[in-house]
């Protein structure tokens, strides 16, 4: 079973094999930490989701959907690779935002393990702009890694990367 760890930090300066971007549907980049990680790995990035954008065009819900994931290379960053996945907007609770979030973990995690990932970093996907709760998007994010860690058995350490000390404490009450 991997080791799981939560953190303070930012998730570009992350040494390991594979960071997650909180995406948008579109793949070009954005605010938050989408805009960070694109900052960080430089114009390489851009260029590699403007090709899977342009193979995935006629997917319902754009390039990348949201509970889906896509895998790139990381430009500059000292991660091999960057998975983007997009999280759900919350609009209460009652759209299928549990299962679209639990996705987005599921759905990073074995693309992960596709790739011979060892070490993976999340950040606090959903909790930014797009609104979902931070106590409950923490406890979907654990649920949904333990749920999906039988299945990814060359992953040997998962990194929950907290940009603030309210998730950090969150995910260390969920991690004890």
């Amino acid at each position: 079973m991997p080791q799981l760890q939560v953190i303070m930090g930012d998730i570009t300066t992350q040494n390991v094999d594979a960071i997650v971007n909180a995406a948008n549907s579109s793949l070009m980049g954005g605010g938050g930490v989408d805009g960070a990680i694109h900052r960080a790995a430089g114009p390489s990035l851009l260029e590699e989701c403007r090709k899977i954008a342009a193979q995935r065009k006629d997917i319902p819900g754009g390039p990348c959907p949201t509970g889906d994931a896509v895998i790139t290379g990381a430009g500059k960053l000292s991660a091999k690779h960057v998975i983007h996945t997009v999280g759900p907007v919350w609009h209460g609770g009652d759209q299928g935002e549990s299962e679209l979030l639990a996705s987005c973990y599921r759905k990073s995690l074995l693309l992960a393990e596709e790739n011979t990932v060892q070490s993976i970093a999340f950040p606090n996907i959903s909790t930014g702009i797009y609104g979902y709760p931070k106590d409950k998007a923490a406890a979907a994010a654990v649920a949904a890694v333990n749920k999906t860690m039988p299945e990814t058995p060359g992953i040997k350490q998962i990194i929950f990367v907290c940009f603030d000390r309210e998730n950090l404490s969150l995910y260390q009450k969920l991690l004890k």
